[in-house]
């Protein structure tokens, strides 16, 4: 995901430098676009890759400090048992 997200904002930038026609790639076929238009396709795609970034963090962020809850509280049990 964070590979897209740069591809998108090296668009982006290809974009907003181009002059005159822009062209999209859909499938197999080229189609003549307008720039504000593909602008805006692509800064949507830009947001909804970071929202998506941010959500995985989190989960990533909870699910290791769950891990870590759980390794503490397994050797506190294994201490005791013996």
């Amino acid at each position: 995901m964070v590979l897209q997200l740069s591809e998108i904002e090296n668009a982006l930038k290809e974009v907003s430098k181009a002059e005159g026609n822009i062209y999209k790639i859909i499938g197999n076929v080229m189609i003549k676009k307008d720039k504000q238009e593909v602008e805006k396709e692509l800064k949507e795609k830009k947001e909804l890759l970071e929202l998506k970034i941010k959500s995985l963090e989190k989960q990533e962020k909870t699910l290791r400090e769950n891990l870590e809850k759980y390794h503490k509280e397994m050797k506190v049990s294994k201490g005791s048992a013996v």
